[in-house]
């Protein structure tokens, strides 16, 4: 399979199947062509729960701070996040006189809806904790510092051949974590990474990595890299590049099957 993006600009001219025949047949001959690999069923079912808990996470956090907007014009103040969310919940209890009852039931609604995402959320991340025992790449992969068992089953379930890249820098640059190149006039300079391909994968790398800076001074190897890379670069800038070297170490895993050695990354 091909991206149709990829495909795209070797069309002609027109819609018809005739000239998109006749560009995929142009495309396919490309040496430079990139290929999506085809997932299994299971593979789509995973990342199928993978994706449903991404959207309902992202609804909780809506819910979350609306919950905290309503809850401020009425003078009641809480912490901003998730963590914060028991706490509004506290003050709305205590508070209640104070509200109309209008805006009561429809706090009381907001929470009930709350509480609702919070246990089907945690039903997916059972199922999906559940899966990652049951595999043993994804166990091999969580021994990787900042890849806990939701990132590794995600990328147990989107990445079906990792020997379809040829290097674990092209696998990091298939999920975006490599700097994007720019070039004129014969002078070259980097502007960031590049951010493409899988953005759900890349950001629990990202994230992953961020919390495996917040023990950079402690014995690992992986750590104490981050570590002296702390004392020249912003957090973010090293959570980003610890995150494409998490992404190597990834690769190697997947394509030597071998386990994770602090030693050898």
């Amino acid at each position: 399979m091909m991206p149709p993006v990829y495909v795209k600009p070797y069309v002609k001219r027109g819609k018809t199947d005739a000239a998109d025949a006749e560009a995929i047949c142009e495309a396919v001959t490309r040496p430079t062509m990139r290929f999506v690999p085809v997932k299994s069923p299971a593979q789509q079912a995973a990342l199928l729960q993978h994706k449903t808990r991404d959207l309902l996470v992202r609804q909780r956090t809506m819910q979350v701070n609306a919950l905290r907007g309503h809850l401020a014009e009425f003078g009641i103040i809480s912490a901003a996040g998730v963590a914060g969310l028991n706490q509004m919940i506290t003050l709305l209890h205590a508070e209640q006189e104070m509200l109309p009852e209008p805006a009561r039931k429809l706090f009381q609604e907001i929470v009930a809806h709350l509480r609702a995402l919070e246990q089907r959320i945690d039903d997916i991340e059972k199922q999906i904790v559940a899966e990652h025992r049951a595999s043993s790449v994804s166990r091999r992969l969580a021994g990787i510092p900042g890849i806990g068992p939701i990132t590794a089953s995600a990328i147990v379930a989107a990445v079906p051949d990792a020997s379809t890249f040829r290097s674990g820098r092209q696998f990091a640059a298939w999920l975006g974590l490599t700097p994007k190149s720019h070039s004129s006039g014969g002078k070259e300079r980097q502007v960031g990474i590049s951010k493409q391909g899988d953005s759900y994968l890349r950001r629990l790398l990202v994230l992953g990595a961020t919390a495996v800076i917040r023990l950079a001074r402690k014995e690992n190897s992986s750590r104490q890299w981050a570590a002296k890379l702390l004392e020249k670069k912003a957090a973010r800038v090293v959570s980003v590049a610890l995150a494409n070297k998490t992404a190597r170490i990834v690769w190697a895993l997947l394509t030597t099957g071998n386990a994770y050695s602090a030693r050898s990354a």
